[in-house]
């Protein structure tokens, strides 16, 4: 098979096309003939060398989320059919034409999207159905804050949390970005680069706050939430290092937490996968939810790929196309 390599750590001119062999698929997986691969942000850390893939994953091949065929059933898998199209979360190695992965951690592909859509649900959707609805609890009604609402994650998590009945506010770095997800759903979207967030938030209340910044957002998050409030952290783009104030934290009654998603076991993935299937799916089959498609590449053009991942016009997700 073809596969897109990690040469070496570095820029994303390190990204090479190279024949590997294609991997077999142990008893409870699946093998997937990949037509195509979503791009997310920890793919560029791996390609930085900041995001080592776990035990048993390629370590030179990146990529967290494919669609594409099941060509090849494991001894004791029987969830699925040889010809079934399907999408899936993956720990790592989604950038080539063939990728294993674990039958239960694998969704069906609605037949209303195409395989280039469907390759940029399962990470984004996986993500922000545990970090917002499972851990941060988000109910109807309540008043949610999502920064960077006009990338993967954010596009997510505003139309999901639209969808169920919450009020959504975002953050965004330009006005197209500012319509883009107030027509998603949000109700007022800030510009960042224009006004303090925390100031153009102010008295509001938030509920729910998914925040994948970091550094000075930290104590802005915490002066926005309502008491009980939960705020939920996916990375730390601008400093993992934080003061906290335990008074304002107690006096609020705050629920702090977060989590990352590729280290976890099948069975939470799995567990994930089925909840997902059932609340979310329907939603994309009905088009309540829409996929926010930026651009799609060729695989053999992932460095122009990564570049446009990397540049501040970016929104919405990005994909590797295999159909080639």
């Amino acid at each position: 098979m073809k596969a897109v390599i990690i040469s070496a750590f570095g820029g994303p001119e390190v990204l090479t096309i190279e024949e590997r062999e294609n991997p077999i698929p142990n008893e409870y997986e699946v093998l997937i003939r990949v037509k195509a691969a979503g791009i997310n942000r920890p793919d560029i850390f791996q390609r930085k060398g900041n995001y080592p893939a776990p035990d048993g994953v390629p370590a030179d091949i990146a990529g967290l989320e494919v669609s594409g065929i099941v060509e090849q059933l494991g001894s004791k898998a029987s969830k699925y059919r040889i010809g079934e199209e399907v999408m899936a979360l993956v720990a790592g190695g989604g950038y080539a034409e063939y990728v294993t992965v674990h039958e239960d951690i694998c969704l069906r592909k609605p037949a209303n999207i195409s395989f280039d859509e469907a390759a940029a649900i399962p990470e984004t959707v996986f993500t922000v159905w545990h970090n917002v609805f499972q851990r941060g609890k988000l109910a109807k009604g309540e008043n949610f804050l999502v920064h960077a609402g006009a990338g993967g994650i954010g596009t997510t998590a505003i139309q999901l949390a639209h969808a169920f009945g919450a009020k959504v506010y975002t953050t965004v770095g330009t006005s197209d970005k500012k319509k883009l997800t107030e027509e998603l759903g949000a109700i007022k979207a800030v510009i960042y680069k224009e006004e303090d967030f925390a100031v153009a938030l102010q008295g509001i209340g938030m509920d729910v706050i998914l925040d994948a910044i970091g550094g000075d957002y930290f104590d802005k998050n915490i002066k926005l939430l309502n008491p009980e409030g939960r705020l939920v952290y996916i990375n730390a783009m601008k400093g993992a290092k934080v003061e906290l104030n335990l008074l304002k934290l107690m006096q609020k009654r705050i629920n702090l937490t977060g989590s990352t998603l590729r280290a976890r076991d099948i069975p939470f993935k799995a567990s994930l996968a089925k909840e997902i299937q059932a609340q979310v799916i329907p939603l994309i089959e009905s088009g309540i939810f829409k996929v926010q498609l930026s651009k799609v590449y060729d695989f053999k053009d992932a460095v122009a790929a990564h570049q446009q991942m990397e540049s501040p016009e970016h929104y919405g997700k990005i994909v590797l196309s295999f159909n080639s």
